[in-house]
């Protein structure tokens, strides 16, 4: 006579998982639960196995966003060398312009 197949909810194995995290006695706890030893180490190995693709899938984002930042980062830098430079062409231009070496002034304004 053949074992009949139960499928337990995905809060029963949590749980079950949980308490097998917190108990000395692992054949007790199977006792309890009313399942085998080996269904519940291979609940413990699927759930260890989805938590590692959680995680390596986070990694790959991370690592993803970290290159797209050093990107946008690297751009940022070339326009501000690029602004300080023409900053700096456009000071030297001002005093060559007046001879005196300080900024040209213009008229003020509503005066």
């Amino acid at each position: 006579m053949g074992r009949k197949y139960v499928k337990y909810s995905k809060e029963f194995r949590e749980s079950a998982l949980r308490r097998l995290g917190l108990t000395p006695n692992v054949a007790q706890l199977c006792r309890e639960l009313g399942i085998s030893r080996q269904l519940l180490y291979q609940w413990r190995d699927t759930a260890q196995r989805e938590q590692q693709k959680q995680t390596q899938g986070a990694e790959q984002r991370l690592r993803q966003e970290n290159a797209q930042l050093k990107k946008a980062l690297v751009k940022r830098t070339l326009e501000a060398d690029f602004l300080k430079a023409a900053c700096a062409k456009v000071a030297a231009l001002r005093q060559t312009g007046t001879g005196s070496g300080e900024m040209a002034s213009g008229k003020p304004s509503g005066k």
